[in-house]
């Protein structure tokens, strides 16, 4: 399914579920307040700062493990950029006739590199576009490693750079697919759902029902999570990381 769907039916089916719950808590807390007036929250306040801190020590580590994986993407952008500016100028070292070939095919490279995450969330053409990229690197390096036999000072500059700019590759892929197991934010739906239930318990002892309270409680913990749901996902969502293709973008226009 669609990330995209996949989060919005998620946050949803939360925002529902969590009115829902409310409603059921409350009349259930009506009904037992009705039965046993002195009993009713016997021992509520115990599971309700249990759950809570629960749901607070979830949202702040999704929100935190979330963050700090949103700006690892972003440094990745960077570090990819200067790794394959620094391996283009070093080109200039190799033999003035190896020098076009390469070049063209550095273009064509960081073009493929684009492409992969501008045609996200197209998964298959993402795939396309980084097979392609994958098939250029080694043409690259084969062209190169032909290149610098007989220069020696080409080969000891060159290759390391090389090598760095085909590894940040992996680094990124690997990072772009990184998430915390799928049971992680199960569990946070499930809780925020069990928070809503004793919510709408404790709120059993107004006569009338607070729609500010309701409707705020479940907004401000679905937009919580939806945060950090669109976090985990910076390319296909409100927060994105799409401006720091710039950089990139600005080393293929500096290619000549």
């Amino acid at each position: 399914m669609n990330i995209v769907l996949s989060v919005v039916l998620f946050v949803c089916g939360l925002f529902a579920g969590m009115l829902l719950l409310q409603e059921a808590g409350r009349r259930l807390g009506v009904r037992r307040l009705a039965m046993d007036p002195e009993g009713a929250r016997a021992g509520l306040s115990a599971v309700e700062g249990a759950v809570f801190g629960l749901m607070g020590l979830l949202v702040a580590f999704s929100f935190s493990g979330a963050a700090s994986r949103f700006d690892t993407r972003r440094q990745l952008i960077v570090e990819e950029s200067n790794a394959i500016g620094t391996a283009y100028l070093r080109l200039d070292l190799l033999p003035a006739d190896a020098q076009p070939k390469l070049k063209e095919l550095f273009h064509r490279y960081v073009d493929a590199r684009l492409d992969v995450y501008r045609k996200l969330p197209d998964i298959p053409a993402a795939k396309e576009a980084l097979a392609q990229s994958i098939a250029l690197q080694g043409q690259i390096w084969s062209a190169s490693i032909e290149a610098c036999r007989g220069a020696p000072q080409a080969t000891m500059l060159l290759v390391p750079a090389l090598n760095e700019m085909i590894d940040i590759t992996t680094t990124r892929t690997v990072a772009l697919l990184t998430h915390p197991p799928q049971i992680i934010f199960a569990m946070l739906g499930l809780v925020a759902l069990a928070c809503s239930l004793l919510a709408g318990y404790a709120m059993a002892g107004t006569k009338k029902r607070s729609l500010v309270h309701s409707l705020g409680f479940a907004v401000i913990l679905t937009l919580t999570v939806y945060v950090i749901l669109d976090l985990e996902f910076p390319r296909v969502g409100l927060i994105r990381v799409d401006a720091m293709d710039q950089i990139l973008a600005d080393v293929r226009q500096s290619m000549k």
